[in-house]
C-alpha cells in the first residue's frame, strides 16, 4: 500500500517553514526549529504516532516563539489532512489515556472533518516558560493543529503538578491517539461514516 505522505513549504513575513510527514512511518524525525522545548514536544508526536517528520523552521524569535509555533501547527495540521486523502478505511477515532509520573492525561480525537478543540485541566499548562518557549503556546499549537487537520481534539489533564510532565503527557497522548485514528481498520471498508463521506 502506498505510504500516506505530504510535504509543503510556507513562507510569510514571520516564518519560513519546510515540513514533510509520513503517516505510515516509524517515528523518525529531524527538527531544526531553534526552539528546543518545541522540538522536544514534536518528537513525542512523531515517536508515539509513528509519524515520520522533517521540519526546517525559521521564525521571528527576536519577538517571541508565537508565530513559529502557531504556523507550524497550521502546516502540520494541513499536511495530516492532505495525507489522509478521502480517509477510506481508517479508524477515524483515536484516544489514549497516558500516565507521566504524577500526571494522568486523556486525549481523544475524531478525524471526521469538523473542528473543535477543548482543554480541561490545570491552568499550570499555560504558566511559565521552558527556555524561550512560553508554556501557553502548547494550547495555541493544539487548537491550530486541530483546526487545520479538521478534527475534534479533546484534552483532559485529570491531575498533575509538574509542568514539564503535564506538557509531555499531552503531546505523547496526542501522538498515540493520532496513531490509532489514522491506522487502517482491517474490518472496515470504505469511508468510516454513515454519510458516505468525510470532509
Amino acid at each position: 500500500m502506498k505510504a500516506r505522505t505530504a510535504e509543503t513549504k510556507r513562507k510569510t513575513s514571520e516564518t519560513d517553514i519546510s515540513l514533510s510527514i509520513n503517516l505510515d512511518g516509524t517515528g523518525r524525525h529531524t527538527f531544526d526549529a531553534q526552539i528546543p522545548f518545541f522540538e522536544h514536544m514534536l518528537s513525542h508526536i512523531s515517536k508515539h504516532g509513528c509519524i515520520d517528520m522533517d521540519l526546517l523552521l525559521r521564525g521571528d524569535l527576536g519577538i517571541d516563539c508565537h508565530h513559529s509555533v502557531e504556523d507550524t501547527a497550521i502546516v502540520l495540521g494541513g499536511l495530516i489532512h492532505q495525507a489522509l486523502g478521502d480517509k477510506s478505511g481508517i479508524r477515524r477515532y483515536g484516544h489514549c489515556v497516558l500516565t507521566m509520573d504524577e500526571v494522568l492525561t486523556t486525549v481523544a480525537i475524531d478525524l471526521g472533518g469538523r473542528y473543535h478543540f477543548q482543554y480541561t485541566g490545570p491552568d499550570a499548562i499555560t504558566e511559565g516558560k521552558f527556555g524561550i518557549y512560553d508554556a501557553e503556546l502548547s494550547l495555541e499549537f493544539l487548537s491550530k493543529l486541530a483546526m487545520n487537520a479538521r478534527m475534534n481534539l479533546h484534552v483532559v489533564v485529570h491531575y498533575g503538578e509538574n509542568r514539564h510532565h503535564i506538557h509531555e503527557s499531552v503531546f505523547k497522548a496526542l501522538g498515540r491517539a493520532l496513531r490509532m485514528a489514522t491506522e487502517f481498520d482491517p474490518r472496515s471498508t470504505g469511508i468510516p461514516s454513515t454519510k458516505g463521506m468525510l470532509e
